[in-house]
């Protein structure tokens, strides 16, 4: 491995370490609306479109949406898109984890 490697090994290990703070942090925090500051502190409006987007497209997906209607509506390429297709459909995909959740979430508030 050569020094450039080393470094951008280093350097993508310590972004990392920054993700994995922030997400053992947002697990432990029972508070939407402190999230809800804390990503609007974190993110350019922009970027918080761009995550926000991201999330509804595996949505959309999930409930068998078409792709190219997918792209149209949130003015999404068709590479995101598909992207997050492909992850829906790996074994043990986070997104699914996150959606079951979200809609076990949505059942018992119903109840």
């Amino acid at each position: 491995m050569n020094e450039n490697n080393t470094k951008q090994t280093t350097e993508n290990r310590d972004k990392c370490k920054g993700l994995k703070e922030i997400s053992a942090l947002l697990a432990k925090v029972n508070d939407a609306d402190l999230i809800w500051d804390f990503f609007e502190c974190l993110f350019t409006e922009a970027e918080r479109r761009d995550f926000s987007n991201r999330w509804l497209l595996v949505k959309e997906i999930s409930n068998g949406v078409p792709q190219r209607e997918i792209s149209q509506k949130y003015g999404l390429s068709l590479c995101k898109i598909t992207r997050g297709s492909r992850e829906l459909k790996k074994d043990n995909s986070a997104f699914v984890k996150m959606l079951e959740l979200q809609k076990k979430e949505t059942e018992s508030r119903s109840e």
